[in-house]
């Protein structure tokens, strides 16, 4: 197998703007390795990327490959390998010979891509043929991960949040980590910072089988359930995934309130929510208010003191829970995880406020699994609860034919905290509708359980029909993974 090569040798990313590439393009930029990177459309990510040092392409063409590869070599001159009189040309690289005699040399860059670039992609095709190594992303993570001490974020849920959190606690602390996550965080102006220090904290995705790959120092668990049924037959599939990457962790942490985990690995370190377990990190005595929570934080039976979060729901507090225990197994004082924890502001996409307009809230949110939205709606009910708003208004795009049609009854039973619930139509992420499913069969199957089921069957549609509904001191959540949130701006100015 070929191995990530971290001695200067340039990297191209092959659409570079996706969340999780841009993260590990940022990282090695910051590092000073030459990187490009090419996406079809330019965004505040691929912005960042540049003022970096990246070189960024707006289209997918072979030709993107060459960015990096023209360099004169004199004799004696280093590549970074050595080309001069006499030595070996590296397989790696093509020679020509101008006519006052010097070398040419052309360096082949290693080619960075994910599951989601198709074979049929010109760059990738262009890779073939000049024989340039080539990753998945998850591989470079992976290289990463190596070179520190690696903490991986695993689960099915709450990756983001948790892994967001324990980067934040480390860099409150003083211990400057690097940090790769799944979503943007405003503590380091993106999904990804480098620091100076031996930890690297990093988001590990299930989803393609790629966690697999990952030995990190410390690993966490924070749920297991099916949530990508276009690559996992079952349940058990996932969970053979995670009993690999298990084995494949130094420590171990995990929430043993989620059944499967509890039932299928052996964490060295535990954490609950639940009295029934015995965990090595417990949440007791939870109060809740308008804008977060407070808890008692015991480890193995003491008594640490009171945490207190500003991002709501119940999720979170096991989410932190995680990040306690990596923070005293890395050595910190609980007083100084609690100040951390307690001035987190939450990744963008998790409960994200958009704006505020004619007393209505605009919430942007990830949830796109039965399991999150039921979580994040619960969190927002405990706000209506604590009279801070009157209704909760369910705005959601399903994510995937493919997950809509295996989690059908799932879905139509996750929105029972909500007061109304406004549903559109699928969004594709690319997948072929070999099921024949539409949004407007999960709006049925919704409203057997719900009174109140609006289907509105486009975007447009929607972003028209919302300024009509919407009222004064309603929590409105744009609830998915698609492209629904960029519909916030216009329903906000259109409710002015």
């Amino acid at each position: 197998m070929k191995t990530v090569d971290f001695s200067g040798r340039p990297f191209h990313f092959i659409g570079v703007g996706g969340i999780g590439m841009s993260a590990l393009a940022y990282v090695l930029a910051q590092r000073r390795f030459p990187v490009s990177g090419s996406d079809i459309r330019a965004s505040h990510i691929t912005e960042r990327l540049q003022s970096v040092g990246a070189h960024i392409f707006t289209q997918q063409e072979a030709s993107n490959l060459n960015v990096f590869q023209t360099l004169q070599v004199n004799t004696g001159a280093k590549i970074p390998v050595a080309v001069g009189a006499g030595s070996k040309p590296s397989a790696d690289m093509n020679f020509e010979v101008n006519g006052n005699g010097r070398h040419r040399a052309r360096l082949l860059p290693q080619v960075v891509c994910s599951t989601a670039i198709a074979a049929s992609n010109p760059e990738y095709q262009a890779a073939l043929d000049k024989d340039c190594p080539i990753f998945h992303r998850s591989d470079v993570l992976a290289a990463l991960i190596g070179e520190y001490r690696g903490i991986g974020v695993a689960g099915t849920h709450g990756k983001t949040t948790t892994s967001s959190l324990i980067g934040y606690v480390l860099l409150q602390a003083g211990l400057d980590p690097t940090i790769i996550v799944g979503g943007e965080v405003d503590a380091w102006d993106g999904n990804a910072r480098l620091g100076q220090g031996d930890y690297l904290i990093a988001e590990v995705d299930e989803s393609d089988g790629s966690l697999t790959k990952h030995f990190p120092k410390i690993g966490i668990v924070t749920n297991i359930e099916l949530d990508h049924p276009d690559h996992y037959a079952s349940l058990e599939e996932v969970v053979q995934i995670f009993k690999t990457f298990e084995s494949h962790c130094e420590t171990l942490i995990g929430c043993v309130d989620c059944d499967v985990v509890r039932n299928n690995l052996t964490p060295k370190i535990t954490y609950s929510l639940d009295p029934e377990w015995v965990a090595d990190y417990q949440a007791k005595r939870i109060s809740y208010h308008a804008n977060g929570s407070q808890v008692e934080v015991w480890e193995r039976g003491q008594y640490l003191g009171t945490m207190k979060l500003n991002i709501p729901g119940d999720h979170n507090i096991s989410n932190a829970l995680a990040a306690v225990a990596v923070g005293r197994l890395v050595g910190l004082e609980f007083n100084i995880i609690a100040q951390a924890i307690a001035g987190f502001g939450g990744a963008k996409r998790r409960f994200e406020c958009k704006g505020f307009c004619n007393g209505i809230t605009f919430i942007d949110d990830y949830a796109h699994h039965p399991s999150e939205l039921l979580a994040t709606l619960n969190a927002a009910r405990q706000k209506v609860d604590h009279g801070k708003y009157t209704r909760v208004i369910a705005i959601f795009q399903p994510h995937r034919y493919s997950r809509t049609h295996t989690f059908l009854a799932d879905f139509a039973s996750a929105f029972k905290d909500a007061d109304l619930v406004i549903l559109t139509d699928i969004y594709s992420a690319g997948e072929t509708n070999i099921h024949n499913i539409q949004g407007e069969d999960l709006a049925q199957a919704v409203s057997q359980h719900h009174p109140k089921v609006i289907y509105q069957p486009s975007l447009t549609e929607l972003t028209q029909f919302l300024p009509k509904i919407l009222q004064s001191g309603d929590l409105a959540l744009f609830l998915g993974a698609g492209n629904l949130n960029q519909t916030i701006p216009n329903v906000i100015a259109a409710c002015a």
